[in-house]
């Protein structure tokens, strides 16, 4: 695979500012997000960021996910992925609470289980999914990796479906796989679903409730699946919103579902103005709910160049209704086009927040 080509040479110096000046640096391995000084939606701020991930000068900093203790929700975690070097583990505050050193993992999703957290995440060399649990003392405990391949395991979620858990894998080339995860006596996969989606796709998302995955095709829009009937995946989509639109600027990135009470929403990435649409999805049909920027303020730099996107509903730490936290592809204070992306890190923003710009019920 060309990536395992790519990662390897990456490994071979520690920053790309040890390389010589007419060393060409793989496309791979930099950001092709546009930076601008702030997005086109309505501006929200951030009340708190994590540290910045280990991998400087790159295009690392990925997808996150939000996690919090079914029996204490002042206990509140974000898991995310440096695509080019494992897997941080963040304290609500944005401070590091462990990282596990895996290489590169693109995407992150979890599910609580009788047994703990299960995380799990793409894992772009070996071709599959690793699997991970996080342990009472709040750290991440490799399990194991389970081979799903695809044209390279790019977007990644998990979910419920039916009583039984489902992953979907995202082929850097829109190519997807979902298989049913079996933990009795291991890990294991089976029952392979595949179809196409048409195109480059990175982001999606599983309904639990619903059993609808979500999938963004990032120059074509978000696309809706139906999981219920396993046969019929692939040819019973519909798409949700298309791109360029309105609502989406290519590239389309994360999506995430934050429920709220007897409402879901679904959260889009729009790269391309960094900005990030809303939609209201537990009725009929989608409504589209606005789109939100998140701008300086607070002590903290605008989010640009957005990517992964994650969110909860409910208590969530100091944060009574929830929070939406998204990668930040230039942590850099008076960012401009001209900028040095010389860090990444992840923006934590309070859910009422947003419900206030956004003049939500």
């Amino acid at each position: 695979m060309e990536l395992q080509k790519v990662f390897k040479a990456f490994m071979t110096v520690t920053i790309v500012a040890l390389l010589p000046a007419c060393q060409t640096i793989h496309s791979e391995l930099i950001s092709d997000s546009k930076l601008v000084a702030n997005g086109t939606g309505t501006p929200v701020q951030a009340s708190a960021e994590t540290a910045a991930v280990g991998s400087k000068n790159l295009d690392s900093a990925d997808d996150p996910e939000v996690w919090v203790n079914p029996a204490n929700s002042a206990d509140a975690l974000i898991i995310a992925t440096d695509k080019k070097a494992g897997l941080y583990l963040y304290d609500i505050d944005g401070s590091v609470a462990d990282f596990v050193a895996h290489g590169p993992l693109n995407n992150v999703d979890l599910r609580n289980t009788a047994d703990g957290a299960l995380v799990a995440a793409s894992d772009r060399v070996r071709n599959g999914v690793a699997l991970f649990r996080l342990t009472p003392a709040r750290k991440l405990e490799t399990l194991a990796f389970l081979p799903l391949a695809t044209s390279e395991a790019y977007g990644f979620c998990m979910g419920v479906v039916k009583g039984a858990t489902v992953v979907a894998v995202i082929g850097i080339n829109g190519d997807v796989a979902i298989a049913r995860l079996n933990t009795a006596g291991g890990y294991s996969l089976s029952d392979e679903k595949r179809f196409a989606v048409g195109s480059q796709s990175e982001g999606c998302v599983i309904d639990d409730q619903t059993g609808r995955l979500y999938v963004g095709e990032e120059a074509k829009g978000v696309w809706q699946y139906d999981l219920n009937d396993w046969n019929a995946v692939g040819a019973n989509r519909v798409q949700l919103a298309a791109a360029p639109s309105d609502m989406l600027k290519a590239d389309v990135e994360g999506l995430t579902i934050l429920r709220e009470g007897t409402k879901s929403y679904l959260i889009a990435s729009s790269q391309g103005d960094s900005a990030f649409a809303v939609w209201r999805i537990d009725g009929a049909a989608p409504v589209a709910s606005g789109r939100f920027s998140v701008y300086p303020g607070n002590g903290i730099d605008a989010v640009t160049g957005t990517d992964g996107v994650a969110a909860l509903g409910g208590p969530v730490g100091p944060y009574p209704n929830g929070v939406v936290v998204m990668q930040d592809d230039s942590d850099t204070d008076g960012e401009a086009p001209t900028s040095a992306r010389v860090k990444q890190n992840f923006k934590i923003v309070d859910w009422n927040n947003v419900k206030q710009a956004l003049k939500l019920d």
